[in-house]
């Protein structure tokens, strides 16, 4: 017989569907669920995932990129699921109607959906544009501030006790109001993922994170440190940072940035003066000193006290100008005296920044809440990463695996933050079920 008869094609098609029909009337698959449409979930992290485009040739090809996507997504969920390995276990137990929604992989032999293999999990993570995905995970949670998607839920216990956390959050919102007229504000900062390695050197990931919530606005990759400015459009710009005050590093202050976030941004920016702005940060210095009498009237002072020390934060503020830097309109110091619970400070430490709005916009009560909540990129996300989600020891090292992963995490952190939990742990640990976890996507 040729190679070419149509013969064993159809043989082995009628073969296909008689074993269909004989596990429909076994029960393994419903008519009901073959009927649905896989595709046809209303879900706007399904939406946005559907966007990233798929490395893979089409020859070949068994498992669509979107079930592999929205598994690793709702994997990392689920506190323990911080590798590959994990993740592809914990989808395995997913529910068949499930999978069969995402359109998952029918095997016919075993009268089932499956899920890939850990090795193609690898495979396809460190392939991926990630750029796209995290164009999408944040993409999501900007449609859910805007209201275009729905808030996820994450149900606690009936009897469970309020965090630590909303406890602390409750009380600190008594005792240390934050001024009213404060600008929306996000950070920009980077961070290493220790143990990878590229052909352009270890990833470094450079994020904006918002003040307030703590929701990951963007994501982009550079290949060290010294890289980050060379980001720095490529991650603003996509992003609605028009009329917010964006927080930076020294390493940052740079009169290009300036220009960016005051000129096509439309944004403010507080930028730390260090020695790489060595005529900035004198005429600064020049500008702010004095005793503390001398700048009664243009200074704020606060103090915080809890995690096994005191704090003390002295900000005095100057007028400036464009002469001294690119839409300058204030420099300030700012003085942190920290020490323990008895008061008795050891420890002193002062620096020196540069922001692009007036006195009428932003009094020193306002910049030092800039200046605190800055520390939102360190707390909120770098050590959430590392702590709750172990992402120092992950073992990818190559591709854009590590990035991908990483951009799951931030998924979580917002999904978490936009339910309103406080403590990231505690969360996850309430996600045991899988069909909670799909569910909080709408799946």
């Amino acid at each position: 017989m040729s190679s070419s008869s149509p013969i064993s094609p159809v043989v082995d098609h009628l073969a296909d569907l008689a074993l269909w029909e004989a596990e429909l009337a076994a029960g393994s698959v419903t008519a009901e669920s073959v009927a649905a449409d896989p595709l046809s979930v209303a879900s706007s992290l399904l939406d946005r995932l559907r966007q990233v485009p798929d490395p893979r040739r089409l020859r070949g090809l068994r498992h669509p990129l979107l079930v592999i996507l929205v598994l690793s997504a709702c994997a990392t969920l689920v506190v323990g699921n911080d590798s590959v390995t994990a993740i592809r276990q914990w989808a395995v137990r997913a529910p068949q109607d499930v999978l069969h929604r995402l359109g998952a992989r029918f095997n016919p032999w075993r009268g089932r959906y499956t899920v890939p293999s850990e090795r193609t999990f690898r495979r396809v993570l460190t392939g991926l544009d990630g750029d796209a995905l995290d164009m999408a995970t944040c993409g999501y949670a900007a449609d859910v501030v805007r209201g275009d998607a729905p808030v996820p839920v994450i149900a606690a216990a009936c009897d469970e006790p309020l965090e630590r956390e909303q406890r602390r959050a409750a009380a600190r919102a008594v005792t240390h109001p934050a001024p009213a007229g404060l600008l929306p504000a996000a950070a920009i900062d980077g961070k290493l993922l220790r143990g990878t390695h590229t052909e352009a050197g270890q990833v470094f990931l450079v994020a904006a994170i918002t003040h307030d919530r703590g929701i990951i606005l963007g994501q982009r990759q550079v290949p060290n440190k010294r890289g980050e400015n060379a980001v720095i459009a490529d991650l603003l710009t996509p992003l609605d940072v028009a009329g917010m005050m964006l927080t930076l590093d020294a390493l940052h202050t740079t009169k290009k940035t300036a220009r960016l976030i005051t000129g096509p941004l439309n944004a403010h920016y507080t930028l730390i003066l260090k020695g790489n702005q060595p005529l900035a940060l004198q005429t600064a210095q020049r500008l702010l000193s004095g005793t503390d009498t001398e700048f009664i009237d243009s200074m704020d002072v606060t103090t915080d006290r809890g995690h096994g020390r005191t704090e003390r934060r002295r900000l005095r503020v100057a007028p400036c100008d464009d002469t001294l830097f690119p839409g300058a309109r204030q420099v300030f110091r700012l003085r942190r005296d920290t020490g323990g619970l008895d008061d008795v400070r050891t420890r002193k430490e002062i620096i020196h920044g540069i922001v692009s709005i007036d006195a009428a916009q932003a009094s020193p009560q306002h910049l030092n809440a800039y200046a605190r909540g800055h520390w939102a990129v360190e707390n909120r996300l770098h050590w959430t990463r590392d702590v709750t989600f172990h992402e120092d020891d992950s073992q990818l090292r190559t591709g854009t695996a590590p990035r991908a992963v990483a951009s799951c995490r931030n998924l979580s952190l917002n999904t978490f933050r936009l339910a309103r939990r406080a403590n990231i742990a505690h969360a996850r640990r309430d996600l045991h079920d899988h069909t909670d976890v799909f569910a909080v996507y709408g799946i």
